[in-house]
């Protein structure tokens, strides 16, 4: 049957058919001028949905039970030796990209291996630091400085020299 045909038979125009068709998707044949060719099963199916849009759901409510699957021809493509060729090729250049890859990966471990045993070695040398400041630190809680030990430079009474009287000479010429 074709779209005047099935229009008719639902009582609905030819746009509203081809509306139906476009909207839920729905794999109809084509003749050669690109026209719709109804089978039985098509109608079967737009006489569902004319159904249930008569009680009263909307078209994007509308659930449409199929039976009809689309039939493809898998084409088998003949390789050429270029082909081949070229596929051999993506593939080694995969493996190396792979290889590469790895290896700057594993160059990366091992430059973080290393900063990481340098950090571990400046945190165990702070520690000893830390270790010898507090055994320090409880050394002089337990035995205070003396008073005269703390005493600035500035601090701290200086003898003072005699001064000696200068001759008249070295006064001139000194």
């Amino acid at each position: 049957m074709n779209t005047t045909n099935v229009a008719q038979l639902l009582n609905v125009s030819k746009s509203t058919v081809q509306r139906w068709v476009k909207q839920l998707d729905l794999q109809m044949k084509r003749n050669e001028l690109g026209h719709y060719s109804f089978s039985e099963n098509d109608v079967a199916l737009l006489t569902q949905v004319h159904e249930q849009l008569q009680a009263g759901k909307n078209l994007q409510e509308i659930s449409v039970m199929s039976k009809k699957r689309r039939n493809g021809i898998v084409k088998k493509e003949e390789k050429d030796h270029r082909t081949i060729e070229l596929l051999k090729r993506i593939d080694e250049l995969e493996l190396r990209i792979n290889r590469k890859a790895d290896d700057v990966v594993s160059y990366q471990l091992l430059q973080h291996r290393q900063e990481m045993e340098e950090l571990q070695k400046q945190i165990t040398s702070l520690n000893e630091r830390m270790s010898a400041l507090e055994a320090t630190a409880s050394t002089l809680q337990k035995f205070p400085p003396r008073p005269q030990d703390t005493l600035l430079l500035l601090d701290q009474e200086i003898p003072e020299k005699k001064l000696k009287r200068k001759s008249f000479f070295t006064m001139l010429f000194g």
